[in-house]
């Protein structure tokens, strides 16, 4: 049956997690890598950290420890949020949530109270994991995780560990759509999306990790928690990004894969201190999150000697095309790669959601082993989230080639990509018309060298309101504990705002009128 814009009717998908009785396949789980190392190379880094370093041995007893208490405290198929700061806490936190055979909660340290709450809330968390201190909303079991606390002791077999089929995190989104939703995410995707990447760079246990992104999210979750462990490799990661610091410990590290957003790398090629530093050992560089420019990136190249590779992807669809490389400059730094013949790539009408031909443009949509299971506990996400028979859909518009490469030209959501990070226009917007001068507000992207994007606004105000600043604008948000990310950065106009034929605000014009600005 069709609606009445043509598009086909998609069903209402929800997902139901499977009862945990115990692994039910002998496919590897991260746990089970984890504890080959510490058996085969004990004293080996496997984690480095702004607090030391994390050998195969520290990993495999801190986690067992853990997973000690939590499977004493919660029942197989519980959920366990984890909240911490980036580090070795969270892998550490991880693995045990895994052995335990529990569900972890993968939320941002960066998140906001009201995110946190919605998160806690939607997920049903028994408990949340965080650093001592953490301001936790009332109502929620509190496990407080220093590792130097930690026993260093082998538990006993439990027998109730995840399989890599069960449910091992259900990882919150950036929020493209206002509050962020929970991706279900099996073991089983991660380790399929592992061997496209050590294909696409021939990853190996000689090779050194260094990640400077966030971990719950999926970016930081295979530059971190996959990847490096699974080939055995040690993994850099830093508590916050500084471009300084960081450079100097691929340096200091001798990193050779480095995973990073565009506004990161941007960031490394603008610091004084790239001049002085030596990044030969670089071979590779993950990035992504946003458009990466080809100047940038041709720069990054030609300054270090490292191919800058990227998937095209996201935490829902895992991966769509990848660039490798054996792929020339055009192709890895002007495409998002070749699409990937297993993820059986198909695009989409994104009016009426009928197939479309490639070559050709449309929405693409993945059915593939590196998919996610849905969304949890949201039959109405769900919905828009798949085709009618079954295909994952992603929020861009593409274009691929006769040669297979892939291009995104656009995009079918209203969101603004800030370093990487996809903040939901019109979420920010309800936040920003919650000022009590504000009548209509109409957020948009406004482009930056840096940072990719921007988040600008323009405002109406209320009939006899007094004047508004972008001042007033943030400490509004902030009294509201709105994430920081939202807080718009330009104030691009205070009026009466366009509008469109149908009396909407002409939200068209406005983009233009901020695309503009980048001249200025």
């Amino acid at each position: 049956m069709g609606r009445e814009d043509g598009r086909a009717e998609r069903p209402i998908h929800v997902y139901i997690p499977p009862v945990v009785t115990g692994p039910r396949s002998q496919s590897p789980t991260i746990a089970g890598v984890v504890a080959r190392w510490a058996a085969e190379r004990p004293g080996a880094p496997a984690v480095g950290h702004d607090g030391g370093t994390l050998t195969w041995a520290d990993y495999h007893s801190l986690s067992g420890s853990l997973a000690a208490d939590l499977a004493e405290r919660f029942a197989p198929g519980d959920r366990v949020a984890t909240w911490l700061p980036d580090g070795a806490e969270p892998h550490v936190a991880w693995a045990a949530t895994e052995r335990a055979g529990l569900a972890a909660v993968g939320i941002g340290w960066r998140a906001g109270r009201r995110e946190v709450e919605h998160l806690l809330e939607r997920s049903g968390a028994q408990a949340v994991i965080v650093p001592p201190g953490t301001d936790v909303p009332p109502g929620i079991e509190v496990i407080e995780l220093v590792l130097d606390r930690l026993a260093r002791r082998e538990p006993p077999d439990m027998g109730r560990a995840l399989g890599p089929e069960d449910t091992f995190i259900l990882n919150s989104t950036s929020g493209t759509t206002g509050l962020p939703k929970l991706v279900v995410h099996t073991q089983r995707r991660w380790f399929h999306f592992h061997q496209l990447a050590a294909e696409a760079a021939g990853l190996d246990g000689d090779d050194v990790f260094c990640s400077a992104l966030p971990a719950p999210y999926g970016f930081g979750l295979w530059t971190q928690h996959f990847s490096p462990a699974i080939v055995g490799a040690p993994v850099h990661v830093r508590r916050r990004f500084r471009a300084t610091d960081l450079l100097a410990a691929i340096e200091a590290s001798r990193v050779t894969v480095l995973a990073a957003v565009t506004t990161q790398l941007i960031l490394m090629l603008d610091d004084p201190a790239l001049a002085g530093t030596d990044l030969s050992s670089l071979r590779a560089v993950f990035t992504g999150g946003e458009a990466v420019p080809y100047e940038k990136a041709a720069e990054f190249e030609d300054r270090t000697g490292a191919k800058v590779l990227q998937f095209y992807g996201s935490n829902e669809t895992g991966a769509a095309s990848v660039t490798t490389l054996d792929d020339d400059r055009a192709h890895r730094l002007m495409t998002a790669g070749r699409v990937i013949a297993g993820m059986h790539v198909r695009l989409f009408d994104p009016v009426t959601g009928a197939p479309v031909e490639v070559p050709g443009r449309g929405q693409p949509g993945c059915k593939g082993p590196a998919t996610c299971e849905g969304y949890w506990d949201d039959p109405a996400a769900n919905a828009a989230l798949y085709t009618e028979d079954g295909w994952v859909l992603m929020g861009d518009l593409v274009e691929i080639d006769a040669d297979g490469y892939l291009t995104v030209v656009g995009r079918t959501s209203d969101i603004v990509i800030r370093g990487g990070k996809n903040i939901s226009a019109p979420a920010v917007e309800a936040e920003i018309m919650t000022h009590p001068s504000v009548s209509v507000a109409a957020v948009v992207a406004v482009p930056d060298a840096v940072f990719g994007e921007r988040v600008g606004v323009y405002v109406e105000l209320k009939p006899g309101a007094p004047a508004l600043g972008l001042d007033d604008l943030v400490a509004h948000l902030a009294s509201r504990q709105v994430t920081r990310e939202w807080y718009p950065e330009r104030l691009l106009g205070v009026g009466p705002l366009p509008r469109s034929s149908g009396g909407k605000v002409a939200k068209g014009e406005l983009r233009a009128r901020a695309v503009a600005l980048k001249d200025e």
